[in-house]
């Protein structure tokens, strides 16, 4: 069953036997915030994989990074002719380097870099308007974001055990409950999180055409081999 945030509310609260009067709805809020975010920063998802296209202008060297952006893939332009070209990423330095060195000039920009929490840079600086795609990981959606909603989450409608587990992690932290429950409950969303990732990262990103069928090596029935 799909977790509505009403429902992973109610199991948090009978898994650890304590009510509203101490796990109020903002407690829980900040408890499956940071639940979501454990997750989300142990395993690379599909789901979390966004594409954002604007225009370079010509003469500013800067670009606007994306307010939900948590993680960059990957920038590419599309060149006067139409062709799809990837900028080489490299560190500020390098930028810093390039722009200081005689004779640099504008053009086609061949690279970007982080250049503060706001802005990446490229070089050279463009001559023209280019479209430029990022492709990067966004920050997700929480379950609490829309209190009343019943559509969830991606991690909500398909990974329940995954963020139960993280939950009450972060529940009996805040309890300061039995170091054996909170152990148990650390082991069981390590098992969780192992099995999300092989599926997330390994088996949705294989093609059975291309890296065959998985499978599972035989054991042999002879106790001698």
């Amino acid at each position: 069953m799909a977790y509505t945030l009403s429902n992973l509310q109610t199991d948090i609260r009978n898994y650890t036997e304590v009510d509203s009067s101490v796990l109020s709805d903002s407690v829980l809020s900040t408890i499956i915030k940071n639940a979501e975010n454990k997750i989300y920063r142990d395993t690379d998802t599909d789901d979390d994989r966004f594409y954002a296209t604007s225009n370079l202008q010509a003469g500013n060297r800067y670009v606007t990074i994306p307010t939900d952006l948590r993680i960059i893939r990957y920038a590419q332009l599309t060149d006067s002719s139409g062709n799809q070209v990837y900028l080489e990423q490299r560190d500020t330095s390098f930028m810093a380097e390039y722009y200081d060195t005689p004779g640099t000039s504008s053009g086609f920009p061949k690279y970007y870099a982080n250049w503060d929490a706001n802005y990446w840079v490229v070089a050279p600086t463009p001559d023209n308007t280019y479209a430029i795609t990022l492709a990067y990981n966004k920050q997700p959606a929480s379950i609490t974001d829309s209190p009343g909603s019943t559509q969830g989450t991606f991690t909500s409608n398909k990974y329940q055990d995954l963020l139960l587990y993280a939950c009450l992690i972060e529940a009996y932290a805040y309890l300061k409950g039995p170091s054996d429950m909170l152990q148990y409950y650390s082991q069981a969303y390590q098992q969780a999180q192992q099995s999300y990732a092989i599926e997330q990262q390994g088996r949705r990103r294989r093609d059975e055409y291309t890296d065959g069928v998985i499978r599972t090596p035989l054991k042999s029935l002879n106790p001698s081999q």
